[in-house]
């Protein structure tokens, strides 16, 4: 089938959603991992804008990249020639080989946004493309407002196209400026240019404010357009872009279009999470393809099936876009939920023993616990389930106090006497409060007898009121997250008193941390009363 190019406009487009602010260096990051991907083009910024583009312009070009980068910017003033406009002046200055540059197309917008006659915005269209052509740059020429024009000016819309085409553009883009349109809508308008345009390259640029951004892009392919413009993550202004992480794999494994090599594809999920991390915006754990939830599954009755035959309940094999599937733990759960879970850190449970296990679970659950997020906790069961099994250490005591001292104001101190092997330690802390201080004497307390303990370093705390009617009263929940290097993990921990709860969440923690990182001497053993197959 007809190859697909993707079109990559993070930085430019992506970065007008209200919450992301890119430094240069960010940018320079996103676009090498974008270039090493295999994207074929970025869109990098205006050059102009601001004094952060020129100075990433400048830099981005010495790097050489293996993707077509290109410079954004419009089309040029009215009455006024190319070589006086400094927009198109700023967009040769950048250096990129490939130049984006937006029109009006909807008549509307013509006489009452640029205040002009639409014969001069057809001229500013040709001039601006031709002047780009003759300095040697590739020209993509984005239609803006195409399909609002298209509708209730078909002739002028596609006049606009003509004049660039005429000009010499290499491809003309039709945007769905204002995320209005419905799949049907954009196939059917897209087939008419097709036909009304046969040898034009075309691409589509749509925004989602319906939600069908990812659709109105896979319609528009049907009908005819080989470049597909987009953002990863379809970050964006207002509710965002199409999203070329879903859009790429239904491209390719569901459309049968040629995109990226296999290779790449595998990629997919460890770029849609590294661009989350540079933008610092949470990944979305049930985006298609790549979050984490994607391949998960609760529920015993899909799990039981999944046993037997994983594309029960998954559309694809989801190693091929880089991604995992996962059991998650609950109260819904099935044995096989804990029999899948245990297969991925290594174990295989027996039915006897799997069924225990969720005994357990559910049995936790009722008093508060939530095991979905909590797989370290999950793992640390199924360890303790062996015979051969020793805790690496064991609670004696801890006392905990908050108090407001005059001249030094709160105050939080904890104290924790804990036994390990035949040592009984006993360290105090202070902290900001109740929380850390407890956590900071745990780490005392058991870091000279496990030093890898050093690297441990909490990361989130997340607290939550169960049963609020209760008032102060109420059970909570409590899940804390830990790192150490590129290892991750999160426990919990539930009681009626919030300190218990943050205890249990933490000693999780710190013991799970110990069998994962291997500071305990011990092996990682299957559970007594399970049995490998």
């Amino acid at each position: 089938m007809t190859p697909i190019f993707l079109y990559d406009t993070t930085l430019r487009d992506g970065a007008q959603r209200e919450d992301i602010s890119l430094s240069v260096e960010d940018k320079l990051t996103i676009a090498h991992r974008l270039a090493a991907f295999g994207m074929h083009y970025i869109e990098c910024g205006w050059p102009g804008s601001n004094p952060k583009d020129a100075d990433f312009f400048a830099r981005a070009n010495r790097m050489k990249l293996p993707a077509r980068l290109a410079a954004f910017g419009r089309t040029r003033h009215a009455n006024t020639r190319c070589e006086n406009d400094s927009n198109l002046r700023a967009l040769i200055e950048a250096g990129t080989p490939a130049v984006t540059l937006v029109g009006k197309t909807w008549d509307y917008h013509v006489r009452h946004v640029l205040s002009a006659s639409l014969e001069e915005n057809l001229a500013m269209i040709r001039d601006s493309v031709a002047w780009m052509k003759g300095h040697g740059r590739e020209v993509v020429f984005d239609a803006e407002h195409f399909y609002d024009g298209f509708l209730v000016n078909p002739d002028y819309a596609l006049a606009t196209l003509r004049a660039a085409a005429e000009a010499g553009a290499d491809w003309l883009v039709l945007c769905e400026t204002n995320g209005g349109k419905l799949p049907w809508e954009m196939e059917a308008m897209t087939r008419e240019v097709a036909i009304r345009l046969p040898e034009a390259r075309l691409g589509v640029h749509c925004h989602n404010d319906t939600g069908c951004a990812v659709a109105n892009s896979l319609a528009a392919v049907r009908s005819g357009v080989t470049m597909v413009q987009g953002t990863i993550n379809g970050y964006g202004e207002r509710v965002g872009n199409a999203d070329l992480v879903t859009i790429l794999p239904n491209l390719q494994l569901k459309m049968g279009h040629t995109v990226l090599p296999e290779e790449r594809l595998r990629e997919l999920t460890s770029l849609s999470r590294f661009v989350a991390e540079v933008v610092n915006l949470k990944h979305d754990d049930h985006q298609p393809y790549t979050g984490h939830s994607a391949f998960a599954h609760k529920g015993g009755i899909h799990v039981a099936a999944i046993l037997k035959s994983p594309d029960t309940y998954q559309h694809i094999d989801p190693e091929r876009v880089g991604n995992e599937m996962r059991a998650v733990t609950s109260e819904l759960s099935g044995r096989g939920n804990i029999q899948l879970q245990a297969r991925r850190m290594g174990l295989d449970l027996d039915n006897e023993t799997a069924q225990h296990v969720l005994a357990q679970i559910k049995h936790l659950e009722h008093e508060g616990f939530t095991f979905e997020a909590a797989e370290a906790s999950v793992e640390l069961m199924f360890h303790r389930l062996d015979a051969d099994y020793i805790r690496p250490f064991e609670l004696l005591d801890y006392f905990v106090i908050t108090e407001r001292r005059h001249g030094r104001g709160l105050l939080s101190e904890a104290t924790v006497k804990v036994k390990v092997g035949d040592v009984v330690k006993f360290t105090a802390a202070e902290g900001n409060g109740p929380v850390n201080a407890l956590a900071t004497a745990l780490q005392d307390a058991l870091v000279e007898a496990y030093p890898v303990l050093r690297t441990v370093r909490l990361t989130d705390y997340k607290v939550r009121i169960l049963a609020g009617g209760a008032g102060t009263s109420a059970n909570t929940r409590v899940l804390i997250d830990f790192q150490s290097g590129a290892e991750g993990w999160t426990t919990v921990g539930a009681s009626p008193n919030i300190i218990d709860a943050s205890w249990r969440a933490l000693s999780d923690s710190m013991e799970y941390a110990l069998v994962r990182l291997g500071n305990t001497g011990q092996e990682r053993r299957l559970p007594a009363r399970s049995h490998a197959r």
